[in-house]
């Protein structure tokens, strides 16, 4: 494969005369999954808003972290040369060598086939350096110590659970061996599907930012379990267009137990038992959910109006009753 033929992709990577980057000091960790394909990115920094400068990944790609004197041309860049068919390898050393100021960057990518290179300019802020390990890299600079990014692959490598879960891990692992030398700030996760669709939106399975934060990983876990929730709900509520009232009342249910502080999962958990032969435990749930929120009982004629629940008057008074006496909407 020849280089001329990304020439025009490489000529948007920096050269000589370009002003100084963004310093996006950092750690992260990029990975695929084996078992279901999907690809990766989750980092960590004492900077402001990390989740738009350091991750990028897209769907039957690969995943790219770029960080340290960061320039942010390696994330696109880097998509768009795996994309035409480079390796994370082929791609990265290419983006480097283009790059007149690369002794301050600091980039990884993992692509499609679970190819993984890393790149540490000797120009990065010590503590730095990468570990790169079957098919994912952890990476990390201005670190409190050297030891953040060997705790991160050991805990990648030891960690159960989906690749959104087991890249959070590490992340934990690094804070846990020193993190950041400055301290925590901010935290981004991006999880794209294995093969693309054709629509990105539709292939990120996770997208969470904490932009500003004295505990951005235990915001971020927080976030990554409603993220699982309303997956959950969209789930059920796909369900309930394919006329599978069954499928979505399962996807209701786990996601009411998943986030049983959000009312209005469990507003729709009780529309969807109510309305498919379990009414006792809807009108239950119903209870529950107007006590916590009165603002959800005006909802249910508009709903019978919409064809999600029956245009039965008697129906729709029963479940209006569930509300506290007094309670106003």
């Amino acid at each position: 494969m020849s280089l001329f033929s990304f020439a025009p992709v490489l000529l948007l990577v920096a050269g000589p005369g370009v002003p100084p980057a963004p310093l996006a000091h950092t750690y992260s960790i990029v990975a695929r999954d084996p078992a279901t394909g999907e690809l990766g990115v989750a980092v960590q920094s004492h900077y402001f808003s990390v989740g738009p400068v350091v991750p990028w990944a897209e769907a039957g790609v690969g995943a790219v972290a770029t960080q340290s004197l960061v320039l942010v041309d390696y994330g696109p860049n880097g998509l768009a040369l795996m994309r035409q068919g480079m390796t994370a390898r082929q791609a990265l050393d290419s983006l480097v060598r283009a790059d007149a100021h690369n002794q301050g960057r600091q980039v990884a990518m993992v692509d499609a086939r679970g190819g993984v290179a890393a790149y540490t300019g000797k120009g990065c802020i010590p503590d730095a350096g990468h570990q790169t390990g079957e098919q994912y890299s952890v990476q990390a600079n201005l670190m409190a110590n050297e030891k953040v990014w060997p705790a991160m692959a050991q805990a990648f490598e030891g960690a159960r659970g989906d690749l959104g879960e087991r890249m959070l891990q590490a992340l934990e692992a690094g804070q846990k061996a020193g993190g950041d030398i400055r301290g925590m700030q901010s935290a981004a996760l991006v999880v794209v599907k294995a093969q693309s669709s054709g629509k990105p939106w539709a292939d990120r399975l996770y997208d969470l930012r904490v932009e500003d934060s004295p505990e951005p990983l235990t915001e971020l876990r927080r976030l990554m379990r409603l993220r699982r929730a309303y997956n959950l709900e969209d789930a059920g509520d796909n369900a309930i267009a394919e006329k599978k009232p069954e499928e979505a009342l399962r996807n209701y249910e786990q996601a009411m137990t998943l986030a049983p502080d959000v009312v209005e999962l469990q507003f729709w958990a009780a529309v969807s038992m109510y309305t498919n032969g379990r009414e006792q435990e809807g009108l239950e749930v119903f209870r529950k959910v107007f006590a916590r929120e009165a603002r959800w009982v005006p909802l249910v004629p508009r709903l019978a109006k919409a064809g999600l629940f029956p245009d039965d008057a008697k129906k729709i008074a029963e479940v209006q009753a569930q509300a506290t006496k007094g309670a106003k909407w």
